[in-house]
């Protein structure tokens, strides 16, 4: 069979595997489907779902059409659970519920499905008590963990999944899918697939919801302003911005992209920006920095979203980064 039939765009490989899997009638007891944030790991969740319990007898599941796939895309199947983040974290007594509904079998499907999203921000007892379940899963139940990042996640919780890790999109295949399925204009398709990293989810929201550009166009402000900037300003600055730490994540995986375009750029690579809206101010900067403090810079952001994922005080994470970046008076 085609894995046209699964609603995927890219992720070829892990649609064939996971594809051969229910074909097979083989799935894995449990899947670890990882990458970075919008880059499609719930969608490809809730496919495997689809496929999973999908009611056609033709080879191309899933239909899409039959009541289960219906019920699914409507988050309303009795066997398919999605368990999100209650507040900021997964907590124990959520896992405990779920437990209890996968001690019963399915009542509509195949399978009963759990899919776990963001399963890196879940506490340390309710990753323990999902240990259990994967240890000795009931034969009817297929569970799917989410998360940006494997390393956040306990080590007997990696050995006992198998591990799908998904990685961005190529541009065009961004900018395609923008202009045939979601009717976008072919220039606006185009920056935002620049912008996007690869990342489809990121550029379908951008190109529905109009706060995203002027935010990300006020933070790479922000970001010219700060390079001129003393220490008392950015720390100003941190305290402000950290007072919604979802913000503070945000902010940092956008400089890290136009420490990126900087270092290619003083590097002279030739390889595609990503803020390709902002070469000009990327070129002058890069007229200003080394090889070295772009690096350094680009590797402070990175390291900033690692701390922040393991929960370390956004006010003092991004108060580090920003005294890492640079003092740029000229450019």
């Amino acid at each position: 069979m085609s894995s046209s039939a699964w609603p995927v765009i890219g992720h070829e490989w892990a649609v064939l595997s996971l594809d051969r899997a229910v074909l097979d009638d083989r799935p894995a007891h449990a899947y670890l489907i990882s990458g970075p944030s919008h880059i499609g790991k719930t969608t490809l969740a809730r496919s495997l779902a689809l496929a999973l319990n999908c009611q056609s007898t033709d080879s191309a599941r899933p239909c899409g059409q039959c009541r289960s796939c219906q019920l699914i895309n409507a988050g309303k199947h009795p066997d398919v659970q999605l368990i999100e983040p209650d507040g900021a974290r997964i907590k124990i007594d959520q896992v405990r519920a779920l437990q209890h509904d996968l001690s019963l079998r399915p009542v509509e499907g195949r399978y009963r499905v759990a899919i776990f999203d963001q399963f890196e921000v879940a506490t340390t007892e309710a990753q323990n008590a999902l240990l259990k379940t994967l240890e000795e899963p009931p034969d009817y139940v297929v569970l799917i963990v989410l998360a940006s990042d494997p390393e956040l996640l306990l080590p007997t919780i990696i050995s006992r999944c198998q591990q799908v890790p998904l990685r961005p999109l190529t541009i065009a295949q961004v900018r395609t899918a923008l202009i045939k399925k979601w009717n976008v204009e072919a220039g606006q398709a185009n920056l935002l697939a620049h912008l996007s990293g690869g990342r489809l989810g990121w550029a379908i929201s951008a190109a529905h919801d109009p706060s995203r550009l002027p935010a990300r166009a006020q933070y790479l402000d922000d970001l010219q302003a700060l390079l001129k900037a003393d220490r008392v300003a950015r720390f100003v600055y941190a305290e402000d911005l950290t007072k919604k730490s979802d913000l503070a994540r945000d902010a940092i995986d956008l400089w890290r992209t136009w420490w990126r375009d900087v270092l290619l750029t003083v590097s002279g690579s030739s390889a595609e920006l990503i803020n390709v809206d902002r070469t000009a101010q990327i070129q002058a900067l890069a007229q200003h920095v080394d090889l070295n403090q772009a690096k350094a810079a680009a590797d402070a952001c990175g390291r900033a979203l690692w701390q922040m994922d393991r929960n370390v005080t956004a006010r003092l994470v991004v108060e580090v980064l920003l005294l890492d970046f640079p003092v740029v008076r000229g450019a």
